[in-house]
C-alpha cells in the first residue's frame, strides 16, 4: 500500500525548471560512493550513497541521512521515492517539513535470494509518481540505492524503450557484484505497454513550468 506524506509548508516552490545546473555546479565532484565536494562559496556538501542523475528532474541513491541533507537541498526537491517498508525516520520527516518535500512511500521488502519477491503493483504506483512531472525534481532510493531503486529504474528505462542491454548494465553498475536474477528478470518481464506514450528519453525542462 502506498504511504503518501505531504509536507506541512509545502505550497508553491520558486525554482528553476531544471535543476541539473543547481545540483551539479563546475565545482562539484560527485560520486557512486558519496565522496564530498565544496561549493565555490566553500560550503561542503555530501551527496547520499550511490547517487546520480536518472533524468533532468529525476534522481536515485541511497538512504540519506543528516549528512547529506545539505546536497539535497541543493536539488530543490519536491518529492522522495522512498522503497522501504520501515518508519522514515523522524530527522528525514522533519527535513521534508522544512523544505515542502512531498514522499511517497512504497514498501518493498529487503529480501536476499532465492526468496526475492518483488510486486509488481507496487512498482507500477511507484512508476506513476516518477514520470509525472508535477512531482519533480524527485528522488528515488531504497536503503542502498542498488536493489529495489534498480528494478523502479530500470522499468522506468524499459518504459522509455530502452534495449535490454542497457538496462542490465546501468542496473549492474549500481548493483556491482551484488546484482541478482531475480532483478534482472523481473525487468525484462515487466510490461511496460501501459507507458507506451513516454519518450525514449525525455526531459522535464519543456513541461516543468507549467507546474513551478
Amino acid at each position: 500500500m502506498m504511504m503518501k506524506f505531504n509536507a506541512e509548508n509545502g505550497g508553491n516552490r520558486n525554482s528553476a525548471m531544471c535543476r541539473a545546473a543547481e545540483a551539479a555546479p563546475p565545482q562539484q565532484r560527485v560520486s557512486f560512493r558519496g565522496e564530498s565536494y565544496v561549493e565555490a562559496g566553500g560550503a561542503l556538501f555530501t551527496p547520499p550513497l550511490n547517487f546520480a542523475m536518472v533524468e533532468c528532474g529525476i534522481y536515485r541513491s541511497g538512504f540519506p541521512d543528516s549528512d547529506n541533507f545539505s546536497f539535497l537541498e541543493t536539488l530543490n526537491l519536491r518529492s522522495i521515492i522512498y522503497l522501504c517498508p520501515e518508519p522514515y525516520p523522524d530527522a528525514n520527516v522533519e527535513f521534508l517539513k522544512a523544505n515542502g518535500i512531498q514522499l511517497f512511500q512504497f514498501g518493498i521488502e529487503g529480501c536476499k535470494e532465492p526468496f526475492v519477491n518483488i510486486p509488481e503493483d507496487k512498482i507500477r504506483e511507484a512508476l506513476k509518481v516518477a514520470i509525472d512531472v508535477k512531482n519533480h525534481p524527485l528522488l528515488i532510493h531504497c536503503k542502498r540505492g542498488k536493489h529495489r531503486t534498480g528494478c523502479l529504474v530500470g522499468c522506468l528505462r524499459k518504459s522509455q524503450r530502452w534495449c535490454l542491454t542497457s538496462v542490465f548494465d546501468e542496473y549492474q553498475r549500481f548493483a556491482a557484484a551484488k546484482a541478482r536474477v531475480s532483478d534482472q528478470r523481473f525487468m525484462e518481464m515487466f510490461d511496460a505497454s501501459s507507458f507506451k506514450n513516454l519518450p525514449k528519453s525525455f526531459s522535464v525542462s519543456k513541461r516543468y513550468k507549467e507546474y513551478a
